[in-house]
């Protein structure tokens, strides 16, 4: 009810909003339309904790990465559940690109080389505050396809002071992120020094 009038008072006259372990088997039996390549655009904010039952988990995922962690299996989740070509902004915490793990490793390759990596962008550590003090970023990725270049970008400032308060500030910097990633969608500009906020990296490098 609260994820309803939430959306309502966002413009979502009729939103579609189910109570639904995604990651269980039976959300596949209850919604196979939307479970597998139902969609054209995912945005998402999974939970990076959690309460996890393993062996309810759907093997799909499990078979695309082997691992109980939650933020993994959801980013594998994302990519079943997207369209061939169909692209998605998840936010994960930054052990999805720095974990050393096999399961970490794997679904990185997964992401590179089976899939298209569009950017990684790193925000900082108190934009969820005061729920989680967690690093994290936002990885848009496509489905299918493969890698040939990453942009990034390091954001410092989101506009609002990172203690628990969360109060307004000057500084901002999300609008430069938008106006680099079109520039860089769009072929202008040189984004290849690395010590700049926006810069871009080669899949093979």
């Amino acid at each position: 009810r609260i994820g309803s009038m939430n959306m309502a008072l966002h413009g979502v006259d009729n939103p579609d909003i189910h109570y639904q372990d995604t990651l269980s088997s039976s959300f596949l039996e209850k919604f196979p339309k939307q479970a597998v390549g139902g969609f054209d655009v995912i945005l998402a904010n999974p939970p990076f904790k959690g309460s996890l039952d393993a062996g309810d988990v759907h093997s799909s995922l499990t078979q695309a990465v082997k691992t109980k962690k939650t933020e993994l299996l959801f980013v594998a989740l994302v990519l079943r559940m997207l369209k061939k070509g169909g692209r998605s902004a998840t936010i994960v915490p930054d052990g999805v690109l720095f974990g050393s793990s096999k399961a970490h490793t794997a679904l990185r390759t997964v992401l590179v080389k089976d899939n298209q990596l569009e950017a990684v962008i790193s925000l900082p550590s108190g934009v969820f505050k005061p729920y989680a003090g967690v690093s994290t970023a936002i990885i848009v990725f496509s489905k299918g396809g493969a890698t040939e270049q990453v942009f990034f970008y390091d954001v410092t400032a989101d506009g609002y002071s990172l203690d628990d308060k969360r109060q307004p500030v000057t500084e901002n910097d999300l609008p430069d992120v938008l106006d680099k990633w079109r520039a860089w969608c769009d072929c202008k500009g040189d984004f290849s020094d690395g010590t700049q906020k926006a810069f871009a990296v080669n899949a093979d490098a």
